[in-house]
Protein backbone atom coordinates (compact mmCIF):
# COMPACT_ATOMS: atom_id res chain seq x y z
CA UNK A 1 0.00 0.00 0.00
CA UNK A 2 0.91 3.45 -0.97
CA UNK A 3 2.37 5.45 2.12
CA UNK A 4 -0.29 8.67 2.05
CA UNK A 5 0.81 12.56 3.40
CA UNK A 6 -0.75 15.13 4.53
CA UNK A 7 1.65 17.50 2.46
CA UNK A 8 0.84 19.03 -0.81
CA UNK A 9 2.82 18.63 -3.64
CA UNK A 10 5.49 21.23 -4.56
CA UNK A 11 7.45 21.52 -7.73
CA UNK A 12 6.84 23.10 -11.38
CA UNK A 13 2.99 22.30 -11.53
CA UNK A 14 2.13 24.11 -8.23
CA UNK A 15 4.27 27.00 -9.04
CA UNK A 16 6.00 26.51 -5.30
CA UNK A 17 9.96 25.87 -5.01
CA UNK A 18 10.80 22.80 -3.02
CA UNK A 19 12.08 23.09 0.40
CA UNK A 20 15.97 23.18 0.33
CA UNK A 21 17.17 20.45 2.47
CA UNK A 22 19.96 21.12 5.32
CA UNK A 23 23.17 20.80 4.15
CA UNK A 24 25.21 17.67 5.10
CA UNK A 25 28.18 18.22 7.45
CA UNK A 26 30.25 16.53 4.31
CA UNK A 27 29.02 19.91 2.14
CA UNK A 28 31.57 23.06 1.69
CA UNK A 29 30.12 26.34 3.65
CA UNK A 30 28.24 28.50 1.40
CA UNK A 31 30.00 31.67 0.25
CA UNK A 32 28.38 34.62 2.35
CA UNK A 33 26.36 37.72 0.56
CA UNK A 34 28.24 40.27 -0.56
CA UNK A 35 27.48 43.08 2.01
CA UNK A 36 24.96 45.85 0.46
CA UNK A 37 26.60 49.92 0.46
CA UNK A 38 26.27 51.50 3.26
CA UNK A 39 24.08 54.53 3.10
CA UNK A 40 26.68 56.88 4.30
CA UNK A 41 29.32 55.91 1.76
CA UNK A 42 32.11 53.90 3.07
CA UNK A 43 35.61 55.66 3.49
CA UNK A 44 35.45 57.84 1.04
CA UNK A 45 33.47 60.91 3.44
CA UNK A 46 35.98 59.87 5.87
CA UNK A 47 39.00 60.69 3.56
CA UNK A 48 37.36 63.99 2.10
CA UNK A 49 36.84 65.24 5.65
CA UNK A 50 40.31 64.10 6.98
CA UNK A 51 41.77 65.77 3.61
CA UNK A 52 39.66 69.00 4.31
CA UNK A 53 41.31 69.13 8.14
CA UNK A 54 44.28 68.57 7.12
CA UNK A 55 44.13 71.68 4.56
CA UNK A 56 42.89 73.85 7.00
CA UNK A 57 45.58 72.97 9.41
CA UNK A 58 48.83 73.57 6.67
CA UNK A 59 47.04 77.08 5.75
CA UNK A 60 46.52 77.53 9.59
CA UNK A 61 50.20 76.81 9.95
CA UNK A 62 51.45 77.81 7.17
CA UNK A 63 53.18 81.53 8.61
CA UNK A 64 54.32 80.02 11.44
CA UNK A 65 56.26 77.08 8.91
CA UNK A 66 57.26 80.42 6.88
CA UNK A 67 58.83 81.92 9.37
CA UNK A 68 60.88 79.16 11.01
CA UNK A 69 62.25 78.39 7.48
CA UNK A 70 63.32 82.36 7.34
CA UNK A 71 65.00 81.79 10.76
CA UNK A 72 66.71 78.83 9.80
CA UNK A 73 68.26 80.14 6.83
CA UNK A 74 69.79 83.35 8.08
CA UNK A 75 70.73 81.31 11.11
CA UNK A 76 72.70 79.18 8.58
CA UNK A 77 73.85 81.72 6.60
CA UNK A 78 75.53 84.12 9.22
CA UNK A 79 77.07 81.03 11.04
CA UNK A 80 77.87 79.92 7.67
CA UNK A 81 79.75 82.86 6.42
CA UNK A 82 81.33 83.08 9.88
CA UNK A 83 82.39 79.66 9.69
CA UNK A 84 83.85 80.14 5.97
CA UNK A 85 85.23 83.26 6.15
CA UNK A 86 85.91 84.52 9.41
CA UNK A 87 87.83 80.91 10.22
CA UNK A 88 88.71 80.01 6.94
CA UNK A 89 87.42 76.58 6.76
CA UNK A 90 85.37 74.69 4.17
CA UNK A 91 82.00 74.94 3.40
CA UNK A 92 80.93 71.32 4.36
CA UNK A 93 82.80 70.96 7.75
CA UNK A 94 80.52 74.46 8.56
CA UNK A 95 77.19 72.19 8.02
CA UNK A 96 78.53 69.89 11.07
CA UNK A 97 78.06 73.51 13.51
CA UNK A 98 74.20 73.59 12.70
CA UNK A 99 72.14 72.96 15.51
CA UNK A 100 70.35 69.14 15.58
CA UNK A 101 67.15 69.82 12.96
CA UNK A 102 68.16 72.01 10.49
CA UNK A 103 68.47 69.49 8.14
CA UNK A 104 66.79 70.73 5.13
CA UNK A 105 68.89 73.78 5.56
CA UNK A 106 71.23 74.03 2.87
CA UNK A 107 74.56 76.30 2.01
CA UNK A 108 75.52 77.88 -1.19
CA UNK A 109 78.32 80.08 -1.38
CA UNK A 110 79.54 83.00 -4.37
CA UNK A 111 82.95 83.43 -3.59
CA UNK A 112 83.03 86.51 -5.82
CA UNK A 113 81.21 88.72 -3.50
CA UNK A 114 82.03 86.55 -0.31
CA UNK A 115 78.14 85.51 0.28
CA UNK A 116 77.18 82.48 1.71
CA UNK A 117 73.52 82.04 1.28
CA UNK A 118 71.13 79.26 3.53
CA UNK A 119 67.85 78.30 2.42
CA UNK A 120 64.98 76.07 2.75
CA UNK A 121 63.54 74.61 -0.21
CA UNK A 122 60.40 76.38 -1.61
CA UNK A 123 59.85 78.39 1.61
CA UNK A 124 63.17 81.10 2.94
CA UNK A 125 66.15 81.90 1.47
CA UNK A 126 68.84 84.40 3.47
CA UNK A 127 72.25 85.71 2.61
CA UNK A 128 75.21 87.16 4.85
CA UNK A 129 78.32 89.04 3.02
CA UNK A 130 81.53 89.00 4.66
CA UNK A 131 82.18 92.74 5.66
CA UNK A 132 85.93 92.74 6.64
CA UNK A 133 86.99 93.46 10.17
CA UNK A 134 82.97 93.99 11.15
CA UNK A 135 82.21 89.65 10.29
CA UNK A 136 79.37 88.66 8.64
CA UNK A 137 76.59 90.48 8.13
CA UNK A 138 72.96 89.19 7.07
CA UNK A 139 71.48 91.30 3.82
CA UNK A 140 67.97 92.60 4.71
CA UNK A 141 64.72 91.16 3.76
CA UNK A 142 63.60 92.13 -0.04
Amino acid sequence: MARVNNINPTGPTTGETPPRAAPSPADPIPAAKPRKASRGGGCLPWAIGLAVLLAVFAIWKFPSFKAQAELGSAYAARVGCSCRYVQGRSLESCQSDFEPGMDMVSLSEDTATKTITGSVPLLASRSARYAGASGCLLHPDN
